[in-house]
């Protein structure tokens, strides 16, 4: 009989020299129970806006720069979020990717149920004309000179077949939701600042898009012009529904809007969670910051913490029972070994696993 043949009345094939038997029965039940104890993955699941290691990598004169990182990014529908960060953080490359205007080099990125990664050019520009609406800085890229609000409100449903009896009525519908009916038939040159971007925010609204994204929508204007365009975009996403993206690279931002995200160096790097009332006004002062932890694992300490200690190249990790620790790594070992808990030491390119863990 040769080897690994089934013998008479044993109900099983033997495995032949040196090679694994199939699983019994027990090894199989086990291997589901571990795979059913597994968590679920459940990032992105229900949002509008979902970043998942994105990153994007500009050539500039022969050299690589990577203006995002592997940066990860949950929006929820309706949700009236600020993106803050400096010049050169990657802010406005991330906008400029949601909406559609470039390509993310690795990653996933979806907006609505859109692949911005793998989407062809007839259908960005669909997803630009319905999906996503824009308020931009500068008036002129809002609204056309030469023509009133109501017929600002109108041009982008002349672009989806909408007739001119319900662009008029969506047009005045929106600029009386948002406050400023009474500008319905001024040019944009004989409004204020605060109605030229009230205005602005109609015309991103008009095709009901799911998404606004607003790049320094408030650069250009006064503290209380500010707050009262803040208050339409309030308006705009409580009453349509639409989710709100804010990017800028003013901190007050922060004070009228729930949620606020920073981004340094191409990842999110912090969040603020503010408590909202019931008027839907949010509580510039009951807000708590996060550092944001990325789905590698990643987290970038704030400066003043990292000065205060002079944290620099690598550090030292401990798993506690409820936190983890990080000190120096000039700690002195003694001290270190009096330290409870699980000890690693962590650098750039290290793995940072100590001698007997």
């Amino acid at each position: 009989m040769t080897a690994g043949s089934t013998q008479p009345g044993s109900g099983a094939a033997r495995a032949a020299p040196g090679q694994a038997g199939p699983p019994d029965a027990d090894s199989l039940a086990e291997i589901e129970l571990a795979a059913a104890r597994r968590p679920v993955d459940t990032f992105g699941q229900g949002c509008v806006i979902v970043c998942n290691h994105l990153v994007r990598i500009y050539l500039v004169e022969g050299v690589e720069v990577q203006a995002l990182q592997g940066l990860d990014l949950e929006v929820a529908p309706g949700e009236l979020t600020a993106l803050i960060g400096a010049s050169g953080s990657g802010k406005s490359t991330l906008l400029n990717i949601l909406s559609g205007m470039d390509r993310p080099t690795a990653g996933q990125v979806t907006v609505a149920g859109h692949d911005l990664l793998t989407m062809k050019g007839k259908d960005r520009l669909q997803y630009r004309r319905e999906t996503v609406g824009f308020i931009w800085q500068q008036t002129s890229r809002n609204l056309l000179p030469y023509l009133t609000a109501a017929e600002n409100v109108a041009v982008p449903m002349s672009f989806t077949g909408v007739s001119r009896r319900a662009r008029a009525a969506r047009a005045a519908s929106l600029l009386e939701m948002l406050g400023v009916a009474s500008c319905r038939d001024r040019l944009p040159a004989e409004m204020s600042g605060g109605e030229q971007q009230c205005a602005a925010i109609a015309v991103a609204l008009a095709n009901n898009p799911k998404v606004v994204l607003a790049d320094e929508p408030t650069g250009e204007l006064d503290t209380a012009t500010a707050a009262h365009v803040f208050s339409a975009l309030r308006t705009a996403s409580a009453e349509a529904g639409v989710t709100v993206l804010v990017v800028t690279h003013d901190a007050e931002v922060a004070e009228h809007v729930a949620r606020t995200l920073a981004i340094r160096d191409g990842r999110t790097s912090t969040e603020v969670l503010r408590r909202a009332t019931a008027g839907g006004l949010v509580d510039a002062g009951a807000g708590e910051e996060y550092a944001v932890l990325d789905r590698a694992g990643r987290l970038q300490l704030p400066g003043e913490f990292t000065e205060a200690l002079a944290l620099r190249d690598r550090v030292r990790l401990a798993l506690e029972p409820d936190h983890i620790g990080v000190w120096p790594d000039t700690v002195p070992p003694a001290r270190d070994a009096e330290r409870p808990g699980r000890h690693r030491q962590a650098g750039p390119g290290r793995s940072g696993r100590r001698e007997g863990e």
